[in-house]
C-alpha cells in the first residue's frame, strides 16, 4: 500500500485583475481584462514535519506572483502574431492597423507566445516550481497550476519533477 498527498491553496487572496490581447487564427483579441483567480495544488511525499509543503510557504509564493501581475497589461512577449518595441519607458504593440502605447511599468512581459489562460498557466508553473526549490521543497513530485479567466472558465498546466 503507498499514499500520495497533496496541499492545495487558491481563490481568497489569490487574484489578480489583467488586460491582455490573446491571438487565434492569426487574429488579435481586443484588448480587454479578467479578474483572474490563482488554484495552486502540490503533490508529493510527506517531509519531516509531515506535510507535503507548509499552506504559508505555497500561499506566499501564489500571493506573490498575483501582485506581479495585477493591475498590469499581460503581454505576450514571445508572440509570433504581434509587433512589439520597448523604447523611451514604453512598450508599443501593434497588430495590422492597431497600435497599442503601454507605459512600462504597467506591462507584465511574459516569455509566453499567447496570453491565453493554459499559458499563463504554464508561465506560472515554472515561476512556482522555481520558487518550491528555492525554499527547499524536493520532495515535490507534481504541481499543478490552474488559471481562471471567469468563474467556470479556466486553463491549467500540470508540471511534473
Amino acid at each position: 500500500m503507498s499514499n500520495e498527498y497533496s496541499v492545495v491553496v487558491e481563490r481568497n487572496r489569490l487574484k489578480f485583475a489583467a488586460a491582455h490581447m490573446a491571438t487565434y487564427g492569426g487574429a488579435l483579441e481586443p484588448l480587454h481584462g479578467h479578474n483572474y483567480a490563482l488554484h495552486l495544488e502540490v503533490r508529493g511525499s510527506l517531509a519531516a514535519n509531515s506535510w507535503v509543503i507548509d499552506f504559508g510557504v505555497l500561499k506566499r509564493i501564489g500571493r506573490d506572483l498575483c501582485d506581479r501581475l495585477d493591475h498590469r497589461f499581460l503581454l505576450q512577449s514571445a508572440s509570433p502574431i504581434i509587433s512589439i518595441a520597448e523604447t523611451a519607458g514604453e512598450y508599443v504593440v501593434g497588430f495590422d492597423d492597431r497600435r497599442y502605447v503601454f507605459p512600462v511599468s504597467n506591462v507584465a512581459a511574459l516569455d509566453i507566445d499567447n496570453t491565453t489562460a493554459e499559458r499563463l498557466a504554464e508561465w506560472m508553473s515554472c515561476q512556482v516550481w522555481r520558487e518550491l526549490r528555492a525554499s527547499g521543497a524536493d520532495n515535490i513530485a507534481e504541481l499543478l497550476v490552474v488559471v481562471e479567466e471567469a468563474p467556470g472558465q479556466s486553463g491549467s498546466c500540470r508540471t511534473f519533477a
